[in-house]
């Protein structure tokens, strides 16, 4: 092993492990909803499947606001200009925040056809609306969140975003507690419990920015060609989250005409997925702050022997998940209260996630690096070739009556055009574009 590779390799460590707290406390925030919920009784967990995958896709088609802004803030970080750095982070969070009332203003009135569109029951339809449209008022602070997080990673600060995600898991767990079988609201407390949380996280994050933005001497205030900039940058990661939402909610919709009990255990496996993805996305997300400022710097070895170590440890990661999964796997069921009907059915499908583990280790290594590089236009191209690939595999799926495991296969093929993609990518140089 080469000095580059020794020191990459402990860079990685050392942003990865804070970056694996705060992912892991990110999907944790919906799977305590879950467990709570599910104390409710099935139509309430597939009222949270239905508007958690609703909720969700809103917000991952603004995550440019994290990627984005961790590789642009690690760039110019990288090229040594810390006060520009912190300026792109700044216009990155007034974006956030009126996206986030936008969207408010748009989907509040269209929750009832948003949940429609899943085509539930009336009974889960009802909740679902409910946990929906109390969910949309912690939208400006959910998006804050993911500006400042980037922020932070592109100034290679893991620690902070791992300290604010604890705090504010701990407070939802409290509060989705109180609110539900305390106090008795129903799925509405499970709502307010995270909006509550959110939104105090998100009030960290702006107080970081402000002091850095103190600390380098510069402005706070709205700057319309920043934020404009800041929007159009991420418009390819836009195409390219919006890809990968098309697959999940296919997915979601799929389930939900296969049955309740159905559309309940691809709820539960979904976020156990989601959990497990954001655990493997701790070396992304290192493999964004790393990539961009070495790039940033002009150091293409050092970027190269980064990227070899990260592969490994996805492999190496997605391996050990995929095999804990496997043991706890008899368990997984009672965690969430669901009935021996839903039960058989999680069970099945969570042997499929824990094989898909070591192929996903890989898939969101690589993703996290290109991203970090700035491959924004390549990545949303590849995006959109692995979706059609997708689709008629998940249509066979369904028409063949395979269930929801064959659905669950379709989504490893899915997974294997991705590799395909990002793979190819990745060992070839048109992606390594250097400086500031």
């Amino acid at each position: 092993m080469t000095l580059t590779s020794r020191v990459g390799s402990r860079e990685i460590l050392r942003l990865a492990v804070p970056a694996f707290g705060a992912l892991v406390a990110e999907p944790l925030f919906i799977l305590v909803d879950y467990a709570i919920v599910g104390r409710l009784g099935t139509s309430s967990v597939g009222a949270l499947g239905v508007a958690g995958a609703a909720l969700t896709t809103v917000v991952n088609i603004c995550v440019f606001l994290a990627y984005g802004t961790t590789a642009a803030v690690a760039r110019q970080a990288g090229a040594g200009d810390l006060a520009r750095a912190v300026k792109q982070g700044v216009d990155g969070l007034w974006l956030a925040l009126g996206l986030g009332v936008a969207l408010i203003a748009v989907c509040w009135p269209l929750a009832p056809g948003i949940v429609e569109l899943f085509g539930a029951s009336p009974d889960v339809a009802d909740q679902a609306v409910t946990y929906l449209r109390i969910s949309l008022l912690g939208l400006p602070a959910l998006l804050v969140i993911l500006a400042g997080t980037g922020i932070l990673r592109g100034l290679q600060d893991t620690v902070t975003p791992l300290v604010v995600s604890i705090g504010s898991f701990a407070l939802n767990a409290v509060l989705n507690y109180l609110f539900v079988l305390v106090a008795g609201w129903g799925i509405a407390g499970s709502a307010w419990g995270t909006v509550i949380a959110q939104g105090l996280g998100a009030a960290v994050y702006l107080l970081v920015a402000y002091r850095a933005a103190r600390k380098h001497r510069v402005p706070i205030r709205p700057d319309p060609a920043g934020v404009k900039a800041s929007g159009t940058a991420g418009f390819a990661l836009l195409v390219r989250t919006i890809c990968l939402r098309v697959v999940l909610l296919v997915a979601t919709v799929a389930a939900t005409r296969m049955g309740v009990a159905q559309l309940a255990a691809h709820a539960i496996a979904t976020q156990i997925w989601t959990l497990m993805a954001f655990a493997l996305d701790a070396i992304a997300i290192a493999g964004q702050a790393i990539t961009g400022h070495a790039l940033g710097a002009g150091d293409v070895r050092r970027t190269r022997a980064a990227t070899r170590t990260m592969v490994v440890w996805g492999v190496g990661y997605g391996i050990v998940l995929g095999a804990a999964l496997l043991l706890l796997r008899p368990v997984v069921p009672g965690l969430f209260g669901a009935d021996p009907v839903v039960g058989a059915h999680l069970t099945s499908v969570l042997l499929v996630v824990a094989l898909l583990q070591p192929l996903a280790g890989v898939v969101f290594v690589l993703d996290g690096v290109l991203i970090g590089a700035g491959d924004r236009r390549y990545l949303a191209w590849a995006s959109a070739l692995t979706t059609v690939v997708y689709l008629p595999a998940a249509l066979l799926a369904v028409h063949l009556g395979g269930g929801l495991v064959a659905l669950w296969w379709a989504l490893g093929v899915w997974m294997a055009a991705r590799f395909v993609t990002l793979g190819l990518r990745a060992h070839g140089r048109a992606w390594l574009v250097t400086g500031g």
